[in-house]
């Protein structure tokens, strides 16, 4: 590792430090988001509710991705930065070897359920008779032909970012993100090659492939200079290194399952009130992706410098740099949070201007936005268990966060309030998450800090 990488983790001043790692991070995070925005946007400029409604419905069969991207990427991640914290080269040249392999081999297998079991897969998304055909058009070429370029982009930037490269891993999937807006009116509008909500989803799997391209490229020209392997002679099955993956990566899979299950499930609901809604829903949902992602964001790259300092036991830095990194989320949230609460017409309407849909779309944005600030420390806590190699209290945080409260507040408020009581499951998620991340973390931090002193 390079003596700028190693101040960057153990010498350079905590904002400095945390904000060199978490600013490409969180635009990282932010490219599925913008991925999606910029399919509904374009789509939505075809003003057809059942075009926009295919994207919407396969939204959740995209964030399953992040089922592997979490097992391997953020799995992977935290075994390596925990293997460098050490002096461990090896083990952190092993562990990217397995996770990128292992992303290949999940990728395949997407693609192959998806296209073997396709209707059973279009009636679980909620898809009608109505929307079927562009619901099945847009998944060929995101999910059957784009999975393992899709999960590949993002696996590899987690990985290129764990030993400090935050830039590289921003520009490669930044570059993805570009090129897809850049393609997507092309492939979609009618004055060009006029495809529709298929044509964003061929403009979305030639751009993840030209990520990947990136990426390989990168690890060439660094080839001795890095710890990202993607040489099979690398591939091991240690033990310790399926298992050090695994412990972390397997939680955070599954908390991104239950997300998909959430989201599954609130689709399934609105669609019941037909495609305006199902659309303005989507539309929602996805503006409420960026805070989201932010929040992703930050935490995922403070956490190779968590990982790192709690490996070589410098437990006041690490605290540092939890402390810090909640401020500055938090702020950023609140800001979003008000933002779209107080120009939700503005923001619904910028992706269509269907009254039906803007009337729709403002009402759900208004309940997410009380969600929203709550979302960073959350987000901060599970980044930190994932850091320090504590999978199961992340495990434990996912099925609080869903299972036990999100899921439920979705079935009783739109029950109490049928539709409109859908987009407030996250606040009534959120707010008590938020408060037993606070405990969790304070009793981590005061745990360490009493190992450190009676050292």
């Amino acid at each position: 590792m390079t003596s700028e990488r190693l101040a960057l983790f153990e010498s350079e001043r905590i904002p400095t430090a945390i904000l060199k790692l978490a600013i490409p991070t969180v635009l990282s995070s932010l490219v599925m988001t913008i991925y999606s925005l910029a399919d509904t946007f374009f789509v939505g400029m075809l003003n057809d509710s059942v075009q926009n409604a295919a994207v919407t419905l396969s939204a959740p069969v995209l964030l399953a991705f992040n089922a592997v991207n979490n097992l391997f990427g953020v799995g992977g991640s935290s075994m390596m930065s925990r293997a460098l914290g050490r002096k461990d080269y090896a083990t952190a040249c092993k562990s990217s070897a397995f996770s990128f392999y292992c992303s290949i081999v999940a990728g395949i297998a997407f693609s192959a359920l998806a296209f073997f079991f396709n209707d059973a897969l279009l009636g679980l998304v909620g898809a009608d008779s109505i929307t079927l055909a562009s619901t099945r058009a847009y998944l060929k070429w995101t999910v059957v032909w784009g999975a393992v370029p899709s999960i590949l982009n993002v696996v590899m930037a987690y990985l290129v970012r764990a030993e400090g490269s935050a830039m590289h891993a921003s520009i490669g999937t930044m570059t993805g993100c570009i090129l897809n807006i850049i393609l997507d009116p092309i492939f979609v509008l009618p004055q060009f090659i006029g495809m529709g909500a298929e044509g964003a989803g061929l403009a979305t799997f030639i751009s993840n492939c030209v990520a990947v391209a990136y990426f390989l490229v990168l690890l060439a020209a660094k080839r001795g200079n890095t710890y990202v392997s993607v040489n099979p002679r690398h591939v091991s099955l240690q033990r310790f290194i399926v298992l050090g993956v695994c412990a972390v990566g397997i939680p955070a899979s599954i908390q991104n399952l239950l997300n998909v299950t959430g989201m599954t499930l609130l689709n399934n609901f609105t669609s019941a009130y037909g495609a305006d809604a199902v659309a303005a829903m989507g539309i929602a949902q996805r503006l409420n992706n960026v805070p989201f992602s932010i929040a992703n964001g930050f935490s995922q790259g403070m956490m190779p410098l968590v990982s790192y300092n709690f490996a070589s036991g410098n437990y006041k830095r690490m605290k540092d740099g939890i402390i810090f990194s909640a401020k500055v989320v938090v702020s950023m949230l609140v800001a979003i949070a008000l933002a779209y609460f107080l120009f939700s017409d503005f923001f619904i309407a910028i992706f269509m201007k269907k009254q039906s849909v803007m009337d729709y779309g403002s009402a759900f944005l208004h309940g997410f936005c009380l969600g929203i600030p709550f979302l960073g420390i959350d987000f901060l806590a599970v980044a930190v268990f994932q850091a320090v190699g504590k999978g199961l209290y992340s495990f434990a945080f996912a099925i609080a966060r869903k299972i036990v409260l999100e899921i439920p507040a979705i079935i009783v408020l739109n029950l109490i309030f049928p539709l409109y009581g859908l987009a407030y499951s996250q606040f009534c998620a959120e707010i008590v998450m938020s408060v037993l991340a606070v405990l969790t973390l304070v009793h981590l931090v005061r745990k360490l800090t009493a190992k450190s002193l009676s050292a």
